[in-house]
């Protein structure tokens, strides 16, 4: 297993760059596509949430695997790559499974222990299959990487160290008073019928909001999120779709705002925002978020040094004080929640008297020194045991097909000599016959049982990737023949299905 992820995320970088840097679906088809071209890659996947983009591949060298995900991700997020290095971080082999299995348990989320991230990982795996870029070793870790989170989320209490962003950020919005109190006969209008949309509006319909109403660009995709709020044993929400062109109407009638969406540009400027609530748009401009001046490292190892020292942590704290707009005076009228990546709401309407906004970067600024649960610990130790058990299983499943060339060679002896053995006695009966080629074919078990038991234990501890070369070489193995299995599994249509 060369197992190699390059990526940056809220705990890297700035959210202006992680704005910047997000991936279209178009985007994530394509760097797939590439990096599977590329000459170190064999398999690929990737990762892209509001909060996170992460590239994962199976490499045969990781100086020139880490130097070619690099440029891509730079690529193809349109960030020069000097601009980008800084805030990446890289993970190979056991540590880059440690860090897919953390990020399933939400130990790496903005919010520890939301679970949203599941089903993002999902997500990534089906497109992987979907491309043909993930091969047995991404189909085996991302399918692993559910199952760990979930045994989390099922055998621990980490759902109470944390909540999703939908309402974390609903918290944030109440400034402190109970969620329920505070939605309690609210006008919402919710931007956006995606995962995270979808969540926003059951999250306020339960919260026990008056109306929601829900506005995207594909009119049947809002249509069909209202019939599921409105459905019979629900929640009991007034509920309507709208199209697109409607937003700026209903702004005058909203109370609170959630948008996410897959724009690339605005969907609520500040001038909309002020004209919707009758208010001087002289002080809705933005305010540049100031970059920090960080020095780049020479290479990788540098990189990695830099990182584990806090000096990215230092940058990122730097960057959400820089960049967390100031919120307008007077009393609430209008709460914004912007859950989009790149944003969806202009910070200036943080500025507008009576609007509170509440974004990425103020999420992640409100979240940095959030007390965790003490199951917190007990998820750390599930997914320690759990990288040592997948690491396990992966130099134990690398023999395997030498095992089954081996067995086969000799259950081809077995049936030449049987052969031969007929040309020499041809007046034997069919029982003795088949005596004679059980007993041959029990003495061929029992000399290989043991060596191909103990090899497949051997190989399953750290290091041992060396014994199936043993193996084929003291048994004069064909390669081909090895080879051959190896595709055959991997061609397996069970395998690998989320």
């Amino acid at each position: 297993m060369s197992l190699l992820v390059v990526g940056l995320s809220h705990r890297s970088a700035p959210v202006s760059v992680l704005e910047r840097a997000s991936l279209s679906a178009e985007a994530q088809a394509k760097l797939l596509q590439d990096t599977l071209a590329a000459e170190p890659a064999a398999e690929a996947a990737v990762l892209a949430t509001c909060n996170r983009i992460e590239l994962y591949a199976d490499v045969d060298k990781f100086h020139a695997g880490v130097a070619e995900l690099s440029t891509l991700l730079a690529q193809h997020s349109g960030v020069g790559l000097d601009e980008l290095t800084p805030y990446l971080y890289v993970h190979y082999e056991d540590r880059a499974v440690h860090h897919l299995f953390s990020v399933a348990c939400g130990l790496d989320s903005m919010v520890v222990g939301e679970g949203q991230i599941l089903g993002q990982i999902k997500d990534a795996l089906a497109l992987g299959q979907e491309l043909h870029t993930a091969g047995r070793l991404l189909n085996d870790l991302f399918q692993q990487a559910l199952r760990v989170g979930k045994r989390a989320h099922s055998e621990t209490g980490i759902d109470r160290a944390g909540q999703s962003l939908v309402t974390f950020g609903l918290e944030q919005l109440a400034a402190g008073a109970d969620v329920a109190d505070w939605a309690a006969g609210k006008r919402a209008l919710v931007i956006g019928a995606g995962s995270m949309s979808s969540l926003a509006a059951a999250t306020l319909a339960r919260t026990g909001v008056a109306e929601i109403v829900v506005a995207n660009r594909t009119r049947a995709r809002a249509d069909r999120l209202v019939e599921i709020l409105v459905q019979p044993g629900g929640t009991g929400v007034a509920a309507r779709a709208v199209e697109m062109a409607a937003v700026r109407d209903e702004l005058t009638r909203a109370d609170v705002v959630v948008s996410c969406t897959g724009a690339t540009g605005l969907v609520l400027t500040a001038e909309v925002v002020a004209t919707a609530l009758g208010l001087d748009t002289d002080d809705a401009v933005e305010t540049p978020a100031a970059t920090p001046s960080v020095p780049a490292p020479a290479d990788a190892d540098r990189h990695a040094a830099w990182v584990e020292n806090g000096s990215a942590a230092t940058v990122r704290r730097t960057a959400r004080r820089a960049t967390v707009p100031a919120q307008g005076a007077g009393p609430v009228r209008l709460a914004l929640l912007d859950l989009a990546m790149p944003r969806d709401i202009d910070g200036g309407t943080a500025r507008l008297d009576g609007v509170r906004l509440v974004d990425i970067e103020s999420l992640a600024e409100a979240s940095a020194d959030a007390p965790m649960a003490a199951d917190v610990d007990q998820v750390r130790t599930i997914v320690s045991d759990e990288v040592a058990a997948f690491g396990a299983a992966q130099r134990a499943a690398h023999i395997t097909p030498t095992v089954v060339a081996l067995r086969t060679m000799a259950a081809g002896v077995v049936a030449g000599e049987i052969a031969r053995l007929d040309g020499r006695l041809p007046d034997l009966d069919e029982k003795q016959r088949a005596e004679i080629t059980q007993t041959v074919r029990r003495v061929v078990d029992k000399l290989l049982h043991a060596p191909t038991v103990r090899v497949k234990q051997l190989a399953s501890e750290p290091g041992g990737a060396g014994y199936a070369d043993a193996l084929r070489e003291l048994f004069d193995l064909d390669p081909q023949t090895v080879a051959a299995v190896s595709r055959a599994d991997l061609n397996d249509p069970n395998r690998g299905r989320s």
